[in-house]
């Protein structure tokens, strides 16, 4: 993995973990926690397509699938945090 590519993910990550938390209403997490949620939500997101056979490519696919990952993971998450 050469630098630029590490640059792009790191980037993808940031954008879908800001996108998650704004859309599960999760509020300011900063750079660092929305990097680290996005990425964990790539993987998340990547698995959850492949089971139900929706694997393309591209940029914005994978923004979308990082999203959708990282939405998963917020929801969960506010589930163990509700008690």
């Amino acid at each position: 993995m050469d630098i630029a590519s590490i640059i792009i993910f790191l980037l993808i990550g940031a954008v879908a973990g800001w996108l998650a938390s704004k859309l599960m209403k999760g509020g300011g997490s900063g750079l660092i926690v929305n990097i680290i949620i996005g990425i964990i939500g790539g993987f998340l997101g990547g698995w959850l397509m492949s089971l139900v056979g929706i694997e393309k490519g591209g940029l914005v696919w994978e923004i979308i699938t990082s999203v959708i990952g990282a939405c998963v993971l917020l929801f969960v998450v506010s589930l163990f945090k509700r008690k």
